[in-house]
C-alpha cells in the first residue's frame, strides 16, 4: 500500500488511533446503569426517587425569606442570653470574657451552624432523615436530638409557666413582690419572720409562686396556681405549632422582634437610674488575667453551642423548609453575630439594672452600719474624736462612711471584729453573681420595685420572657415534629397534640416543686390526669 495512505498512517502513528477512538467515544449515547434491564432494581429506584421528588414538592415552605430569618432568630435568640450570658460575663472577667466568645463563635460556631443549615436545606429534611441519608448506621444521632428536644421543652415551658404567673401577677399596685406580708395581732403589725431574714422577692418566689414546703418529707398538695399557668404554656405553644410552619411562621413575627423593643426601653430608662453606669462600668472592664484560665474558654464554647442551639435538630428542621439555592452561607453569618449583638444588648441591660439595685443595697448598707455606728458612740464604746468633722450622719455618704470606716478599722485594730461593721463596699455587690431565675425572678424583679411606674415594666418584662421563651419552644418543637412527620408520614395536628400531651403528663412527674408542695405526684392523680389528656 502506498505509504501516504491512511491505513499506514495509522499503523505508525498512535495519537491518530487515539484520536479516532475519542471521536467514536464522544458520538456514543452514554450508558445508564441504573436504569438498564441487567439491573433488577432500577425500576425500584427510579420509582423510589420519584416518590422523593414528589414528596419535595409537596414540602412546606416558608412564606418569605423574613419570615424563616426571624425564625432561626427567634430559636437561636433565647433565655440564655438575658440570664446566662450576663451571668458568665460577670463571673470570667467582664470584657475580657467577650474576646474568647467571640473568637469560638467564629472558629466554631458559624461554621457548625452553616453546616446544619446546608444539610438541613439540601437534603430537606428533619434529623433523622438527614442522618439516614448520611449514613443509615447513624441514623440514632437524629433519634438522640428529637429526645433532648424533648426534654428541652419540658423544662423550657415551665420557665414559660413561671413567667405568666409573674405576668399577671404585676397588675398590681404595689406590686405584690415589694413588700414582706405581715400579720396584725391586735394594734401590733409583725412582719414574717422568713421575709424579713432574706428579702420580699425570695419569699414571694418560693413562698407565693413555688410554694415549696419546708423538707422533703413534707408532702403537700397541688399547687393549682403554677399547674393552670404550665397548662396556659402549652396551650399557647400548641397553637403555635398546630399547622406547622404555616402558624409558627406568624407567630414569629411578634415573638422574635418584640423582645428588641423590650430590651432597649430597659437600655433607655436603665441607662436614666442611678448608679447604671457603675454597673456598665463593671461590665466592660476587663480582667485580662481570666483569659489565661481554660474554664473560661470551655464555658464560652458552651455557651456558643447553646446560644445557637446546635446538634438539638431545631435548626436543620426549619432549614429543611427552605429552597435548595438558598444562600444559607449569608443567613449562618446574619443569624450568629444577630445573636452575639443580643447578648450583648441584654448584658448592658442586666448591667445597667444590677448597678442601679447594688446603689440601692449599698446605701441600705451604709444607713445600717451608721446607725450601729451611733449605738456605739451613745454607749461609749466608739469615741467622738474617731470621727471624722466633715461627717453628718444627717446626710451620710457611701465616701463619707468609708472615711468613718477606715479610722475606726485603724484606731480599733483588736476589737474591731467584735464591732460587726461592713465595709459597704460597691464592687462587693456588684460581684454578687446571679443567673437563671435568681436574675429574672429575684435580683431583676427586686430592682424593678424602685421604679416609677414599676407594674408597667414589670408587665413588660415578664411579657418578654414569654416571647423569648415561645420562640425557642416553637424551634424545640420543631426539633421533634418535623423529623417524626419526615419519617413516619403523620398529620402534623395529631402529632403536634400528641407531643403536647406527652410533655403535659411528664411535666407532672419531672417538675414537682412546680405543681406540689416539695412530694412526687399522686400515683392516681396522675394516672387520671394523663387519661384526661
Amino acid at each position: 500500500m502506498p505509504k501516504n495512505s491512511k491505513v499506514t498512517q495509522r499503523e505508525h502513528s498512535n495519537q491518530h488511533v487515539t484520536e479516532s477512538v475519542a471521536d467514536l467515544l464522544a458520538h456514543e449515547e452514554p450508558i445508564d446503569h441504573k436504569a438498564s434491564a441487567l439491573n433488577v432494581s432500577g425500576e425500584e429506584s427510579r420509582g423510589k426517587q420519584l416518590e422523593d421528588t414528589s414528596e419535595l414538592e409537596d414540602r412546606p415552605a416558608w412564606n418569605s425569606k423574613l419570615q424563616y430569618i426571624l425564625a432561626q432568630i427567634g430559636y437561636s435568640v433565647g433565655l440564655g442570653n438575658v440570664w446566662r450570658f450576663p451571668y458568665l460575663c460577670q463571673k470570667n472577667g467582664g470584657g475580657a470574657y467577650m474576646v474568647p466568645y467571640l473568637i469560638l463563635l467564629i472558629l466554631i460556631g458559624i461554621p457548625l451552624f452553616f453546616l446544619e443549615l446546608a444539610v438541613g436545606q439540601r437534603i430537606r429534611r428533619g434529623s433523622i432523615g438527614v442522618w439516614n441519608y448520611i449514613c443509615p448506621r447513624l441514623g440514632g444521632i437524629g433519634y438522640a436530638s428529637l429526645l433532648v428536644c424533648f426534654f428541652v421543652g419540658l423544662y423550657y415551658n415551665v420557665i414559660i409557666g413561671w413567667s405568666i404567673f409573674y405576668f399577671f401577677q404585676s397588675f398590681q399596685y404595689p406590686l405584690p413582690w415589694s413588700e414582706c406580708p405581715s400579720v396584725k395581732n391586735g394594734s401590733v403589725v409583725i412582719v414574717e419572720a422568713e421575709c424579713d431574714k432574706s428579702s420580699a422577692t425570695t419569699y414571694f418566689w418560693y413562698r407565693e409562686t413555688l410554694d415549696i414546703s419546708n423538707s422533703i418529707s413534707d408532702g403537700g398538695g397541688l399547687n393549682w396556681k403554677m399547674t393552670i399557668c404550665l397548662l396556659s404554656a402549652w396551650c399557647i405553644v400548641g397553637m403555635a405549632m398546630i399547622k406547622g410552619i404555616q402558624s409558627s411562621g406568624k407567630v414569629m413575627y411578634f415573638s422574635s422582634l418584640f423582645p428588641y423593643v423590650v430590651l432597649i426601653c430597659f437600655l433607655v430608662r436603665g441607662l436614666l437610674l442611678r448608679g447604671s453606669v457603675d454597673g456598665i462600668l463593671h461590665m466592660l472592664t476587663p480582667k485580662v488575667e481570666k483569659m489565661l484560665d481554660p474554664q473560661v474558654w470551655r464555658e464560652a464554647a458552651t455557651q456558643v453551642f447553646f446560644a445557637l442551639g446546635l446538634g438539638f435538630g431545631g435548626v436543620i428542621a426549619f432549614s429543611s423548609y427552605n429552597k435548595q439555592d438558598n444562600n444559607c452561607q449569608f443567613d449562618a453569618a446574619l443569624v450568629s453575630f444577630i445573636n452575639f449583638l443580643t447578648s450583648v444588648l441584654a448584658t448592658l441591660v442586666v448591667f445597667a439594672v444590677l448597678g442601679f439595685k447594688a446603689n440601692m443595697m449599698n446605701e441600705k448598707c451604709v444607713v445600717q452600719n451608721a446607725e450601729k455606728i451611733l449605738g456605739y458612740l451613745n454607749a461609749g464604746v466608739l469615741s467622738h474624736f474617731l470621727i471624722p468633722q466633715h461627717v453628718n450622719f444627717s446626710h451620710l455618704t457611701t465616701a463619707d462612711y468609708a472615711d468613718m470606716y477606715e479610722v475606726i478599722k485603724k484606731v480599733k485594730e483588736d476589737g474591731f471584729q467584735d464591732l460587726h461593721l461592713d465595709a459597704c463596699l460597691l464592687e462587693d455587690e456588684l460581684d454578687k453573681a446571679v443567673q437563671g431565675t435568681g436574675l429574672a425572678f429575684i435580683a431583676f424583679t427586686e430592682a424593678m420595685t424602685h421604679f416609677p411606674a414599676s407594674p408597667f415594666w414589670s408587665v413588660m418584662f415578664f411579657f418578654m420572657l414569654i416571647n423569648l421563651g415561645l420562640g425557642s419552644m416553637i424551634g424545640t418543637m420543631s426539633g421533634i415534629t418535623t423529623p417524626l412527620i419526615d419519617t413516619f408520614k403523620v398529620r402534623k395536628e395529631f402529632l403536634t397534640d400528641s407531643c403536647r400531651s406527652s410533655q403535659i403528663c411528664l411535666d407532672f412527674v419531672r417538675t414537682p416543686t412546680t405543681f406540689m408542695h416539695g412530694s412526687m405526684f399522686p400515683q392516681s392523680l396522675w394516672h387520671f390526669c394523663c387519661q384526661q389528656v
